[in-house]
């Protein structure tokens, strides 16, 4: 592991109750969106935020058996103790319906292997993926001062022209293109920071080059604004308790 997901690693170990919420929110909207496609109607909202806590939870009391040697990746971790917890909660309805109570699983610790049980799909590793980089967004909203990030948000996220944001902001063009690599630099800088304190492998550090955060800055303003828009209407979607498991009929607008 690298020294950024070290560290975050150890705040968990130490019982690190920040740890645990940064968790919670930048994870919680996938893993209700999983969960919600894995219930198939048979759980409610409730029962899967329940079920979440309970997989984070969990993922936070297992670290200290966490062994970087198997090459797990977080993504595949967090999946599978998501279904051992939604696995019990099945087993515990099935039983009441029985009329007799049942004693939950023992983890299954396979999760921490790289032939893990539960098989993430492309759906779910690209949503992590985005969890993360989303992540890295807002951190750099609350770290830029606010007329910079506007501007970003504008010409990248609304795709308003240039000119526009100046004659908006009433400001100079020049300025515009000031501010866009001022906050450009510092968004290259938390995404790399997120996406490698979320990853236990190398495949997962890579994959923030791969969907083109690497690139020049066009390409880098394009694949940002993509992740933008699609995890802001998971979000969304989440806070109104109608978690989709994936936003395909999304497009963001063209940038002037």
């Amino acid at each position: 592991m690298n020294t950024l997901t070290t560290s975050f690693v150890r705040r968990l170990r130490e019982r690190d109750e920040s740890a645990w919420f940064e968790l919670w929110e930048i994870f919680g909207p996938v893993l209700r969106a999983q969960l919600t496609k894995w219930g198939r109607g048979r759980i409610g909202v409730e029962t899967v935020r329940d079920l979440t806590q309970e997989t984070l939870a969990a993922l936070s009391g297992s670290i200290d058996r966490y062994d970087p040697n198997r090459g797990a990746r977080f993504s595949t971790w967090l999946l599978s103790i998501a279904k051992h917890a939604l696995g019990d909660e099945i087993d515990r309805r099935m039983a009441l319906k029985r009329g007799g109570g049942t004693k939950p699983a023992e983890l299954d610790e396979r999760y921490m292997g790289s032939a893990a049980v539960v098989e993430a799909d492309e759906r779910y590793q690209q949503n992590i993926f985005r969890a993360k980089v989303y992540a890295a967004i807002r951190k750099t909203e609350g770290e830029a001062e606010f007329m910079h990030f506007q501007v970003y948000r504008m010409r990248v996220f609304d795709g308003v022209a240039g000119k526009n944001v100046a004659e908006q902001l009433g400001v100079s063009e020049p300025t515009v293109s000031r501010y866009l690599q001022r906050v450009r630099g510092l968004l290259r800088k938390r995404v790399s920071e997120l996406v490698a304190t979320y990853s236990f492998t190398p495949e997962e550090v890579a994959e923030a080059e791969h969907a083109g955060l690497g690139g020049e800055d066009a390409m880098f303003d394009d694949a940002l604004g993509e992740i933008y828009h699609t995890q802001s209407r998971l979000v969304l979607e989440d806070d109104a308790g109608v978690s989709g498991a994936f936003i395909d009929d999304f497009s963001p607008p063209e940038r002037g």
